[in-house]
């Protein structure tokens, strides 16, 4: 399989960004996932395509200079919140997600997948999508520890969004929401803490 085979295998035009390889991947590899075909063998063949087409592609396929100075600078939703001069940042490697033996196969591939995804928009500041990604998962998985302290960042990340904007009222509501979603992270408080403290400042 050549370069222009991977590309159409994925529904993508050649030379598409590696963010634009991984989201076509994970929506496709969802769709034709054994465990979402059951004997289904054009299902299961495809699946096999479509990985090999994907790994070729992010073999060569380079990251944007852009895309890696933006997640420098952008917490990973995983990620304990850190500060250093008033901005959060976190350590390069973001961690491992977390293995729940109370999920099934095709569950814990869900939540791989939406954490890739998370991590995408939130890089590119797609709140509204965040948003809705973090809440149907947590809606899909609600015994799942690591994902309410996901959908928690995710509100916090919201929040001081609508605090840089000047739109101080809904910075209050996601910020509200974020400490009621994950009321035990330490590092969550803090951080809400100096939001609250900014918005005060702002008024």
């Amino acid at each position: 399989m050549n370069l222009a085979d991977c590309y159409r295998v994925l529904g993508l035009r050649s030379g598409a960004s590696l963010d634009e390889i991984k989201m076509s991947y994970r929506r496709l590899a969802r769709q034709f996932h054994p465990d979402t075909n059951p004997g289904d063998q054009q299902a299961r063949d495809k699946f096999i395509t479509l990985t090999e087409a994907y790994k070729l592609l992010i073999s060569v396929v380079k990251p944007e200079e852009g895309n890696q100075a933006t997640a420098a600078q952008d917490p990973d939703p995983s990620a304990s919140p850190e500060t250093e001069g008033g901005r959060v940042k976190v350590s390069r490697k973001a961690p491992p997600i977390q293995m729940n033996p109370d999920l099934s196969p095709l569950e814990q591939q869900i939540k791989r997948d939406s954490y890739e995804q998370l991590q995408y928009l939130l890089k590119h500041r797609r709140f509204p999508r965040a948003i809705a990604l973090v809440e149907g998962l947590a809606q899909r998985l609600p015994k799942d520890a690591e994902v309410r302290q996901w959908q928690a960042i995710t509100y916090q990340r919201c929040g001081r969004h609508f605090i840089d904007a000047n739109q101080l009222e809904k910075a209050r509501a996601y910020l509200k929401k974020a400490l009621k979603t994950d009321p035990r992270n330490r590092s969550l408080w803090a951080e809400v803490e100096k939001d609250f403290r900014r918005i005060e400042q702002l008024y």
